[in-house]
């Protein structure tokens, strides 16, 4: 009578899961910060009055996407971390690792993006440029920073994950 072999639809590859969210946020930011950014420089596009509005709708979208991404790689770390799996040493670091990268893209999402698109809006023409682009010029410094350091954690956790996954087999 139980001849029929179900599947546990519960088993989930975190590690796969990982692997694939950070990948996929990676190669968007690269391509953010080497093609579309440098496009919208060379276009003249950052000069336009319009630009704040489509900078935030573009940059505000990729932030939304950053959060996915960064609470799917902490759910993958934290999971991987309570099945305390061998093959996952000081499995901590990683867990560290994650949380500051959610608390970058909170940053992005939740301070950075509407600080520079309200800074890049014009609502008085007669307003002090001065102060507006000695503000905006800290917000870039702030932004790239942190862009650093959120690529050079999350290829340090790609790495870190494609290793173990390769061990695994």
């Amino acid at each position: 009578m139980n001849s029929i072999h179900f599947r546990r639809l519960s088993h989930i590859n975190w590690s796969t899961i990982v692997l694939f969210s950070l990948g996929f946020w990676l190669s968007g930011s690269l391509l953010l910060d080497c093609l579309v950014i440098p496009g919208l420089l060379t276009s003249g596009m950052m000069n336009q009055e319009g630009f704040a509005s489509a900078g935030y709708l573009i940059f505000g979208t990729f932030n939304h996407v950053e959060l996915l991404c960064s609470a799917l790689v902490l759910s993958g770390c934290l999971v991987l971390t309570y099945q305390r799996k061998a093959t996952f040493p000081n499995f901590n670091k990683y867990v560290f690792a994650a949380i500051s990268l959610v608390a970058i893209a909170l940053i992005y999402t939740y301070f950075l993006t509407p600080q520079m698109s309200a800074l890049g809006l014009t609502l008085d023409n007669f307003s002090n440029l001065n102060t507006t682009a000695n503000s905006m010029g800290m917000m870039h410094v702030a932004y790239w920073a942190l862009e650093i350091i959120k690529i050079a954690t999350a290829s340090i956790l790609l790495s870190k994950f494609y290793r173990n996954s390769c061990s695994l087999v």
